[in-house]
């Protein structure tokens, strides 16, 4: 069985989000997975680079347990809904400061290319949003999608099996949202296996 990490990048935990990320938790761990949670709204640290690449920021000890469970984990399943096209912003300065060279990944000297420190894992995207799955596909051109695929995970060589959207959430029903748990909780028994 995998070891796998589950980020909620949503600051509240008690979102939908939230109960996404428990149910794929519990499911995983069900199906046999050891299992380790980073929900970012719990964790305290200065979500700012301050001065980019330029100057060593001591990372906070939330920062350095959150990347002992990446460096653990064998995938990774990140649980977060789509503001603005792409993550929130809590999420993206979790990866400013996190995903930095020597950890996940690291610049050649005179050259254009880099190592990718973070290959081997894998990861799926469980997704909320208020905007309807055709419109974010076919008019927006799924840019946060892109993010996080190309510009981020694969930058670092985690490759991105499955990605899951879930919408429109703001006229879900109640039945509609029991269905998503349910389809949540079938991926952390499948990301399990």
């Amino acid at each position: 069985m995998k070891r796998i990490a589950v980020i909620l990048g949503h600051p509240d935990r008690n979102s939908l989000c939230g109960a996404l990320t428990t149910t794929y938790t519990q499911a995983a761990r069900e199906a046999g997975s050891e299992v380790r949670e980073i929900r970012l709204g719990e964790l305290k640290f200065d979500p700012v680079l301050w001065h980019g690449y330029n100057r060593v920021q001591e990372l906070e000890p939330d920062l350095v347990a959150a990347r002992e469970s990446i460096e653990w984990a064998e995938h990774l399943a990140f649980v977060y809904p789509n503001w603005w096209g792409g993550m929130p912003a809590l999420m993206k300065g979790f990866f400013d400061r996190a995903f930095l060279p020597g950890f996940a990944f690291k610049y050649r000297n005179q050259s254009p290319l880099w190592d990718k420190l973070l290959r081997g894992r894998t990861a799926e995207l469980i997704v909320t949003m208020d905007t309807p799955r055709w419109y974010n596909r076919w008019i927006y051109r799924r840019p946060g999608y892109n993010e996080m695929k190309r510009t981020i995970l694969g930058f670092c060589g985690i490759k991105t099996v499955r990605v899951r959207e879930f919408a429109v959430v703001r006229y879900s029903s109640r039945d509609e949202r029991q269905r998503w748990v349910a389809e949540v909780a079938r991926l952390g028994r499948r990301a399990a296996g």
